[in-house]
């Protein structure tokens, strides 16, 4: 049955994959680089490609809301002047979760699609991987049949995950995130609309721009970084800095959004290789445990991550700065890897981030901080690791102010006897 292949290949395959190092072999695995389209009209142009490829019935993955504000209207018009037949699966929500997508599998084999094209934010895009991967494996595990192609249309500009090798789902049941990763699951083609994002709202603009920001950062300082990570991560970086307010305060700003979109893109092309870190590995267990919006997450954890990681990252956040036009090269590296930090925390100010999370429970602390810790332990090459206290320590810093002040004190460190 399909409940069975999701439910024991998505937490055996796919979670063991993640958790026991996939990422380490992707770093040396080649992986596809698909075409990109970029510019307003490219998801009309997208349609006019995918038309050509002679595909029986092509599967579209999305949620509702795109549906309804007819931002599909141009693939699918071209779509249909191409005479390329089409199915739409508009029922994906936030976090992707498992019963969803085994509704996606009914879905595509009920109308007997070929190919899909997973349009949307970054639940639509790791749906769309999730039902590639089982639909081309019945029966199997995930990792022996090659997925059905996918071609992608982000509509937000964060998660990069139009060139990326990772779906994350999320699993009710165990109030878990699952990771899926196969350098197969980077789709074919893929369109950078910037039409299609005009209509975001500032908050999400803002969050998902973070989130592409922290993607670009923990690349750039991780251990697995490369001159073609850092190049693409640097660019992010600038891109970011300079077009992340507009976008946020001007959304049918054309050139922003195009540039935004690029910026994302960049900064998966980075993290593929170089992974991410522990702003990522906090952020997953907000996600699985209260459903916080993974790039909301990213954008309250990431001034925190860095701070704790300064001492080992010192001289890579001052490049950063560099890029970002914080500062001159010329300046000594503590001097600007502080403006680095506190340009962080002035532009989660600017976009609106909270410095807290509204559901944050003391009591879950400790679980989450294990959770945090083992992810980035068993995964994420991190410049800093942390101890489980630390992780704690961190983590409570977002606590709602109420919290905390309710939040058991701190026990003082002893201090250690001087020898002799």
């Amino acid at each position: 049955m399909i409940s069975d292949l999701l439910s024991e290949s998505f937490r055996t395959t796919a979670l063991s994959a993640a958790m026991r190092g996939a990422g380490k072999a992707v770093r040396f695995l080649p992986i596809p680089q698909p075409t990109i389209l970029v510019g307003p009209g490219s998801s009309r142009r997208l349609g006019q490609t995918i038309a050509g490829f002679g595909h029986g019935k092509i599967l579209i993955v999305t949620d509702s809301i795109i549906s309804k504000l007819g931002l599909l209207d141009d693939l699918t018009g071209a779509l249909t002047a191409g005479g390329a037949e089409y199915v739409i699966f508009d029922a994906i929500t936030p976090d992707a979760p498992i019963p969803l997508i085994e509704e996606g599998i009914d879905f595509y084999w009920e109308h007997g699609c070929d190919a899909i094209v997973a349009f949307g934010g970054g639940s639509s895009m790791d749906a769309s991987k999730a039902i590639a991967a089982a639909v081309s494996n019945p029966g199997k595990t995930l990792r022996e049949n090659t997925p059905v192609k996918i071609y992608a249309v982000p509509t937000t500009a964060g998660t990069g995950s139009e060139v990326t090798v990772a779906a994350v789902i999320s699993d009710p049941e165990t109030q878990t995130k699952l990771v899926i990763v196969d350098t197969r699951l980077v789709p074919k083609m893929a369109a950078l609309d910037p039409c299609l994002m005009t209509g975001l709202p500032p908050h999400i603009t803002a969050a998902t721009g973070i989130d592409a920001l922290t993607h670009a950062i923990e690349a750039f300082v991780g251990h697995w970084a490369s001159p073609t990570t850092d190049d693409m991560a640097l660019s992010a970086v600038g891109l970011i800095f300079d077009n992340l307010r507009v976008a946020y305060s001007d959304g049918k700003n054309l050139d922003a959004r195009e540039k935004m979109a690029l910026a994302a893109t960049y900064a998966g092309f980075a993290f593929t290789r170089a992974n991410v870190g522990y702003v990522h590995a906090i952020a997953h267990q907000f996600g699985g445990k209260y459903h916080t919006p993974h790039g909301l997450a990213n954008a309250i954890m990431l001034p925190l991550v860095l701070k704790y990681s300064l001492p080992a990252i010192t001289d890579r956040l001052a490049l950063l700065a560099v890029r970002a036009k914080l500062g001159k090269a010329s300046e000594p590296d503590d001097v600007l890897a502080q403006k680095f930090l506190d340009a962080v925390d002035q532009l989660n100010r600017d976009l609106g981030i909270p410095t807290f999370l509204a559901a944050l429970k003391e009591s879950d602390i400790p679980q989450l901080a294990e959770a945090a810790c083992r992810e980035a332990k068993t995964g994420y090459p991190v410049p800093r690791y942390m101890t489980q206290a630390v992780c704690e320590d961190i983590i409570r810093q977002v606590l709602p102010p109420k919290t905390q002040e309710m939040a058991p004190a701190k026990k003082p460190a002893r201090r250690a006897k001087k020898a002799g």
